[in-house]
């Protein structure tokens, strides 16, 4: 119980110092920005091995995708994902709910690094140029997209379908997709009720090439993301 105090309190006050110490980012380019969002990842890494005890273990870092555009589709149990990823990756551009870009200060840093927002389970008119949003991303960027196709945070035993809304992106986008499994759900769970002395494992499976069939690809994607997780948990 008071390891995962101490956790909880010097992670959410090194979020809340690096969060001011980058508020004169805010005027400065992206780029700027974007690395205290790394920082913010590795300092989570830090927050959990020196509180927690916990051990990240990375596999499948020659699946990486490089020298063309791609677009990560990640299982999302806890908020780990949403720090660490930034590490592994070069500045992913966040897909996430419009909820999201409201939180004090921490929204204005959504919206400064390009975050593309969401109404979930509604058709209103934010969503309609959504997919112009990412197709422009992807023409003029290199940064890959970060999605997370079970639509929120879930239980690390629970299994539910992805979102239709990640193969109407494949399918717009005509690139390869890189499926990430992470097992953080056993250490950091939704519930906050936090686990020490575990390890959290990332795997990097095979990318996903352009040019299949949209149901076709999403279950592909579901199957292989989920056969992983059974693997690693």
């Amino acid at each position: 119980m008071i390891r995962n105090t101490l956790f909880t309190f010097f992670f959410f006050i090194g979020i809340i110092f690096i969060s001011i110490i980058f508020l004169s980012a805010l005027i400065m380019p992206a780029k700027i920005t974007l690395i205290g969002g790394k920082i913010m990842g590795y300092w989570a890494k830090y927050c959990l091995r020196i509180f927690l005890s916990v051990k990240i273990n990375i596999l499948g870092k020659e699946n990486i995708i490089v020298d063309e555009n791609f677009f990560i589709a990640c299982s999302h149990q806890s908020m780990f994902e949403t720090f660490f990823l930034q590490t592994l990756f070069d500045s992913p551009v966040f897909i996430l709910k419009k909820e999201l870009l409201k939180i004090p200060i921490f929204g204005l840093y959504l919206k400064k690094i390009g975050s593309i927002s969401i109404s979930r389970n509604k058709t209103v008119k934010e969503n309609l140029g959504f997919f112009d949003k990412i197709s422009k991303i992807t023409s003029n960027s290199k940064r890959p997209l970060l999605i997370f196709p079970q639509g929120t945070r879930v239980l690390p035993e629970d299994r539910p379908k992805f979102k239709k809304g990640t193969a109407r992106i494949y399918e717009t986008l005509k690139i390869k997709c890189q499926p990430i499994a992470i097992n953080s759900g056993y250490v950091w769970p939704k519930n906050n009720q936090l686990s020490n002395n575990k390890t959290i494992t990332i795997s990097i499976l095979n990318p996903i090439d352009p040019g299949l069939k949209k149901e076709e690809f999403l279950n592909l994607l579901e199957s292989c993301i989920y056969s992983e997780l059974d693997k690693i948990n």
